[in-house]
């Protein structure tokens, strides 16, 4: 292993350190990016042999011009990899025109990115999944409904992350998104599924073994956190549920995982659910051949006491890592939303909790829209303590009734009346004409 292309190594600002950590295995690594390079950060200059500017990753000859010239440079590219979703299928599209075998090619992009496609790789994993049906028109997805109740959800076949997402509550919700969606892309339906997600993050070798393994919890909707803009909570789990693992493990033998950083979802149940399990069963969501995005690498690293961006460079250079894994923690990610009133300011909320905070930073405006726009990490040894900054750090002060005037506004500003001596008889009003009355 001598030679790997690394794209987009400037975004997210934290993916720098994949390139890090395959510069210290003694790899040559050269970066493609459109940042141009006297505006990199010194952390992702530092670690690149060299940089590829194009106009925009967007551009396919620009990008297939830069690999050709690092191979007629440098010789044969041995790895290719971008760990990020938006730019899977570039990947691929690369790997197979250069024939760089050491991770997915073109013809393994509708098992992977598709979610139709998903469905039959879960069963074979032995994993139950909701029932579904691509979006055509009306009287389809209408006779669809019937079968599985309000609400359904819609969200394209191939997408990234909650973009694009909707819950459909009723058939005006339905005729609703049928006029406004974009006609050219694919959409699938679902049932919906009451649930929160629990994921399985793993690090996996050549042969299909996990090297390393976590996961994450997200109490909250992603697809409500982007719908209504709400605040962000997930947080990485102390210890991996056996549960989770189980399907985890299964799924990547069903889909033949091999040298991946990889993030798998899946549905647990709040409650039972018809056809799909019992309250608390794990349900199949989607998979996803990256590591889990934003700065979730890092968390990891915060609640194990390890560097996995380190094992996943040990995992291309040598097939295995000797990167020692520490104590286990819970790691909470709180993301603000701009706008809100919050109970306790960012100074206050700092000071609380500063022993135990790893990260307060501004969210880069490409992540905001799932994840708020200023985040909180921090490490808690207990779920009681992971809790208890969660309330404190997403508590809204409420709004305060508006309070009542002291005078009626009809009178405010006059002097008072003058009191009437005693035993003063109340003026007799003329009795209003019919006409009169009606006015009052």
């Amino acid at each position: 292993m001598k030679n790997a292309i690394f794209i987009s190594p400037n975004f997210p600002t934290n993916y720098w350190q994949f390139c890090r950590a395959l510069r210290k295995n003694g790899l040559n690594v050269f970066g493609i990016g459109d940042q141009p390079y006297d505006q990199l950060a010194g952390q992702v200059r530092d670690n690149l042999t060299e940089y590829y500017w194009v106009d925009s990753l967007e551009n396919n000859e620009a990008v297939y011009r830069a690999v050709a010239y690092f191979i007629h440079k440098y010789g044969r590219i041995d790895w290719l990899e971008s760990n990020n979703e938006y730019w899977l299928e570039r990947d691929a599209w690369l790997r197979t025109q250069f024939h760089i075998t050491s991770g997915f090619q073109e013809e393994d992009i509708d098992r992977i990115k598709y979610k139709s496609r998903m469905k039959a790789y879960y069963a074979k994993a032995g994993i139950p999944a909701c029932r579904w049906r691509m979006v055509d028109d009306f009287d389809g997805c209408m006779k669809f409904i019937h079968q599985v109740g309000w609400p359904v959800v819609v969200k394209p076949d191939n997408g990234v992350g909650a973009s694009d997402t909707h819950k459909l509550e009723s058939e005006a919700d339905l005729r609703r998104f049928l006029d406004n969606r974009r006609t050219w892309v694919p959409y699938i339906m679902e049932e919906f599924v009451h649930a929160e997600v629990n994921s399985y993050d793993a690090i996996i070798d050549s042969k299909g073994e996990p090297i390393f393994e976590t996961g994450n919890v997200t109490p909250m909707s992603i697809m409500d956190i982007v719908n209504h803009q709400d605040n962000s909570i997930y947080y990485i789990v102390k210890h991996l549920a056996p549960d989770v693992r189980k399907a985890g493990r299964a799924a990547v033998k069903a889909w033949g995982v091999k040298s991946r950083f990889i993030h798998f979802e899946f549905f647990r149940l709040t409650r039972d659910q018809a056809g799909l399990g019992k309250k608390g069963d794990v349900v199949a969501l989607e998979v996803n051949m990256r590591p889990c995005g934003g700065f979730t690498p890092d968390m990891i690293n915060f609640a194990h006491a390890t560097d996995v961006y380190q094992i996943w460079a040990d995992m291309i250079a040598f097939d295995h890592s000797e990167t020692p894994v520490g104590d286990h923690s819970f790691c909470a990610f709180a993301g603000r939303r701009d706008g809100k009133d919050f109970a306790l300011s960012d100074s206050d909320l700092m000071k609380k909790y500063y022993p135990a905070m790893r990260m307060v930073e501004r969210i880069p405006d490409a992540l905001a829209d799932a994840m708020g726009n200023r985040m909180y990490v921090a490490v808690f040894p207990t779920q009681a303590k992971l809790d208890a900054f969660y309330r404190d750090a997403l508590a809204e002060n409420k709004p305060q009734p508006a309070p009542k005037p002291a005078v009626s506004p009809k009178t405010a500003g006059k002097a008072p009346a003058a009191p009437k001596p005693a035993g003063a008889k109340k003026k007799q009003e003329p009795t209003p004409t019919p006409k009169e009355a009606d006015k009052k």
